[in-house]
C-alpha cells in the first residue's frame, strides 16, 4: 500500500486524530536537525505536498529515515498474529514517543498503549490517547494528583503497585479523588527489575489495595525478559518459571476473592523478546472465576532492528506457536556521508552517538551511495563511534571516496527515537510523513 492509501483509511478509534493531523501545521525551521533549509518557514504539510525526496531536496546529514511498507508490514504481521492466538496488544510507546506512530498502531487494531512515566503519560493525554497501562510504580504526589484531575469516561489508565508502602504513598497523594485509580499488582523475579519477588508478597499487596479507598485492583502485571537475557534453554526456562508464578498469582488472587467486583480480570507482560511464550501463558485455560483478557506490551517490534530484536525476536526464529512467522523487516536507517579518509582501510562519516543507538551493537554498515546515485551492499565495520564520528573500517577491495553516503542498520530502537525530533518516513526515496517525536 503507498503511504497515500494508506493515509487515506486512518480515521481510528483510541487516539485523537485531529490532534494528530495538527501535527502537520508546525513549520520546520532550525529545531529539527536534518531537514532542508529550503523548508524552513513552511508547514510538514506544504513541505510534504512537494514530494520530497531524501537526495534531491537538500536534506543534510546525518539523516534517520523510516521506511513506510516496513512499518506496515511490521504492524500488519503482529496484529494477525495477536487475533490469532486471542491476544490484546497495547504496545509500548515509550520506543518512539511519536504520536503519528501510535496512531498506526491504533489503525491496526492495538488495545490501547503503554507508558512508562508520568511525563510520557502527558504525551499520550495530549494526543487524546484513551485507554494507557502506566507500566510502573507511581508514587510522585504531583504526577498522581494531575493523574486524578484527568480520569474520566473518555480517559482510563492503570498502572502498577509492588508494595504496601506504595500502596500507602498513593492512597494519601489520591485521598478526596473524584474515582480510584486501577492498579494491577506487579509480580518480579529475583535479581529483576521491580515488582513484588513472590507470590505471596504480591498477595500483601493486594491486600492492601482493597483496603485502599483510592486504589481499585483490575488484574496482574509482569515483564518476563527482567532476567533472562539469550535464547538458551536456561534463559527461556527462566521466562516460563516466571510466567508460570504469574498464572499462580492470578489464581491466588481470585481465590481469595480479590477479584470479585470485576467483570474481567487484565493479566498483561511482554517485551519483544519473548512474547511467543507470553502467548502461550496468557492464553491457557485459565480455572478463575472471571474472564482474563491478556494483553501483550511489546513496542520494539514497530521498527524492528538490525541488532538486538534481529535476533531475539521470536518472527526471526522458531518459536512456540505456530513456529515461524513472516519476519518483521527493519525500518530504521541511518545515512551517514564520508568526510575524511585519512588512513587506506579507514573512513570518518558525520554520525556518531548523537544521531544513532550503541548501547547494544554498533550501527550495521550496509549500502554506499556514490556520487552518480548507484547504490551497493558493503561488508564493512564500524569499530567506534565518538560524539559526531564513526570509525568505519573498509577491507579490501571497492572503497568509499570523500562524499559518499553510506546507509546504516540500527540495533535498539529504543534509545534511536530520542536523538531526532522529526524524522523522514520514506517510500522508496520520497519522503510521505515527517513522524514528530516527544522525549
Amino acid at each position: 500500500m503507498h503511504y497515500m492509501q494508506w493515509e487515506a483509511a486512518v480515521a481510528v478509534a483510541g487516539i485523537d486524530g485531529a490532534a494528530v493531523r495538527a501535527l502537520r501545521d508546525e513549520r520546520i525551521d532550525w529545531r529539527f536537525k536534518g531537514m532542508p533549509s529550503t523548508a524552513f518557514g513552511r508547514t510538514v504539510g506544504e513541505f510534504l505536498a512537494q514530494r520530497p525526496r531524501i537526495f534531491e531536496s537538500g536534506f543534510v546529514g546525518p539523516l534517520l529515515v523510516l521506511d513506510h511498507h516496513a512499518l506496515e508490514h511490521n504492524l500488519r504481521t503482529m496484529a494477525g498474529w495477536c487475533a490469532e492466538h486471542g491476544l490484546h496488544i497495547a504496545p509500548h510507546g515509550k520506543t518512539t514517543m511519536a504520536p503519528q506512530l501510535f496512531q498506526r498502531h491504533f489503525v491496526h487494531g492495538a488495545w490501547g498503549m503503554t507508558a512508562a512515566n508520568i511525563s510520557q503519560l502527558r504525551v499520550y493525554r495530549a494526543f487524546g490517547v484513551r485507554r494507557v497501562l502506566l507500566a510502573n510504580e507511581l508514587v510522585d504526589p504531583n504526577g498522581l494528583a494531575w493523574l486524578a484531575g484527568e480520569l474520566g469516561e473518555d480517559f482510563s489508565v492503570a498502572c502498577w503497585v509492588d508494595s504496601v508502602r506504595g500502596v500507602e504513598l498513593m492512597t494519601a497523594a489520591l485521598a478526596g479523588a473524584a474515582r480510584p485509580l486501577d492498579v494491577l499488582v506487579e509480580l518480579g523475579d529475583a535479581n529483576g527489575r521491580t515488582g513484588a519477588r513472590t507470590v505471596e508478597q504480591a498477595v500483601e499487596v493486594a491486600r492492601a489495595v482493597a483496603a485502599s479507598p483510592a486504589l481499585r485492583l483490575v488484574g496482574v502485571a509482569g515483564y518476563e525478559a527482567a532476567s533472562a537475557h539469550d535464547l538458551t534453554e536456561h534463559d527461556l526456562s527462566i521466562v516460563d518459571s516466571y510466567l508460570g508464578r504469574v498464572r499462580e498469582l492470578v489464581a491466588a488472587l481470585d481465590r481469595q476473592g480479590y477479584f470479585a467486583d470485576l467483570d474481567q480480570v487484565i493479566v498483561t507482560s511482554g517485551g519483544s523478546s519473548y512474547f511467543d511464550q507470553v502467548a502461550e501463558a496468557l492464553t491457557k485455560p485459565w480455572e478463575i472465576s472471571r474472564p482474563v483478557v491478556p494483553v501483550l506490551r511489546s513496542g520494539g517490534y514497530l521498527t524492528h532492528d538490525d541488532g538486538l530484536y534481529r535476533k531475539m525476536s521470536p518472527f526471526g526464529r522458531a518459536h512456540r506457536l505456530t513456529g515461524r512467522e513472516p519476519a518483521f523487516r527493519s525500518a530504521l536507517r541511518i545515512w551517514g556521508q564520508v568526510v575524511s579518509r585519512p588512513e587506506p582501510d579507514l573512513a570518518l562519516l558525520t554520525m556518531g552517538r548523537r544521531d544513532v543507538s550503541f548501547d547494544q551493537h554498533l550501527p550495521e554498515p550496509q549500502v554506499i551511495r556514490a556520487e552518480d546515485g548507484s547504490v551497493r551492499p558493503v561488508d564493512w565495520e564500524v569499530t567506534e563511534l565518538a560524539d559526531q564520528h564513526a570509525f568505519l573500517r573498509v577491507g579490501t577491495g571497492a572503497r568509499p571516496a570523500v562524499g559518499d553516503w553510506v546507509g546504516f542498520g540500527l540495533s535498539h530502537p529504543c534509545t534511536v527515537f530520542d536523538k531526532w525530533t522529526l524524522i523522514p518516513v520514506v517510500d522508496g526515496d520520497e519522503v510521505v510523513d515527517l513522524v514528530r517525536t516527544f522525549f
